[in-house]
Parts: structure tokens; sequence; C-alpha cells
């Protein structure tokens, strides 16, 4: 079973045509046969998300470099599961979001456990992060998170969900999520990172598990001290 959240960051920018690349996804769960995995006797490693023409140059991360700072050996035990094993860990590339000639590059990565899905994405669009709790649901709270602004809120994940044949197709409701949009270059001139981590079977995730997961990872990710290329600058995809 997949899950992503929908992502109100993503959301209330989409006016702009920029949206946040965690707010794609569905989880998809197949009702006509379980196929269930046995648990898995070695961590897993990350796959796909290779760089897409114009990421070098540009300076754009891809899905390999931030699977690779999110699949980090303590990521179970800063989620509160230490010795707890991913499942599954991948990056994805050859993002664009918006229509015509106006077009946001994305790159992202998802590693899931048991317990927990954590995900992270680098957005290129042109909006701050400053001042996007007003649009963020009135449980946003803005904070520093390694000296750049950020915004924590919550949010929900949705999905599909369909028989092997492809028939009785529909959307369910999922379960909470907690995310954090972090700018993506310190002086806040447009693009973010977004960390998202939920709950398997339910419940509210911890906003200091996702803290504590945020300035863990970010700084391993490759660009993030001096700040990537802006948006401006960067070659579409």
């Amino acid at each position: 079973m997949e899950e992503k959240p929908v992502n109100a960051w993503g959301q209330a920018i989409a006016a702009f045509a920029v949206v946040g690349a965690l707010g794609l996804g569905f989880w998809v769960q197949n009702e006509q046969a379980d196929g269930g995995t046995s648990p898995a006797e070695k961590a897993a490693v990350c796959s796909g998300g290779a760089a897409e023409k114009g990421d070098r140059a540009a300076g754009r991360v891809y899905g390999a470099q931030l699977c690779k700072a999110l699949n980090q050996p303590e990521l179970a035990t800063w989620l509160g599961t230490p010795g707890e094993l991913p499942k599954s860990a991948s990056g994805s590339g050859d993002g664009s979001l918006g229509s015509g000639l106006v077009k946001t590059p994305y790159r992202s990565a998802r590693i899931e456990f048991d317990t927990y899905t954590v995900t992270i994405a680098a957005s290129y669009d042109k909006m701050p992060v400053a001042g996007s709790e007003s649009y963020l649901g009135s449980d946003a709270h803005p904070q520093k998170v390694l000296r750049r602004p950020a915004v924590f809120y919550s949010t929900q994940t949705m999905g599909i969900s369909f028989r092997l044949d492809g028939k009785d197709a529909k959307s369910t409701q999922g379960v909470p999520a907690e995310a954090v949009v972090v700018a993506l270059d310190p002086k806040d001139r447009g693009g973010s990172y977004e960390l998202a981590v939920w709950r398997n079977h339910g419940g509210y995730p911890d906003r200091t598990v996702l803290l504590d997961i945020a300035t863990h990872v970010l700084p391993v990710v490759p660009g993030f001290d001096s700040g990537s290329t802006l948006p401006q600058d960067a070659p579409s995809s």
C-alpha cells in the first residue's frame, strides 16, 4: 500500500501555476489480492531518481540525492522506532509542474517503514516560504529551521483503491500527516524543500519528530549549505 499526503502548500500555490511535489500522489490499495511481503531482512536501498537533463547545470538536486540524504541509518531512531528497517526507498525525477511554457521542476524521494512513511521534495518555484502560513491552514506554524524560514502544518493523505482488473476504482480518505516547508536558500528568494511524515496505520505523528528529521536530513542534501540555484536562474527540465 502506497500513501502520499494531500499537500495544502501545493494546493494553495496552484493558482500561481506551481504545485508542491508531495501533493500529486495517491496511496493505492489492491482490493483483489493483498500479496503481502515478508518482513525485510535487510534495509532497503535507494533506487531511481537519476539526474534529469539540466539538473546539474542548474544546480538542482535530483531524486537519488534526496533519497540518499533521507535514507540514513538513524532515520528509524529519529522516528522513535529504533531498529526498524525501511521496506522501500526510492527517488523520482523528471518532475515538472505547471502548464504551457511555465513549468516548475521538482524532485522527490520516499522511504517507507512498517510504522511510518517519510517523504522529501525540492520544488524550484518562485514562491517564498515566509508568509505561506496564511494559506496553509489554521494550525500552520512559522518557525526557523536551520536558520531558514519554515512553516509546519498538518495535512491528510488521500488515495484511490481499485481491483487488479481496474474496476471499482474509488477515492478514499487516508491518514493524518505532518509536513514542513523550508526555504530553498537562506534568503528565501523562492523555492522550497518539503518533508512530510505519517503513521501508516493512522494517528498524528509528533511535529518534534519531523523537526528532528529535517535538521538531520537537510544539511546532507547537496547544495543545501550554499543554497541551491535560484529557480529563475535554472533552465526548465
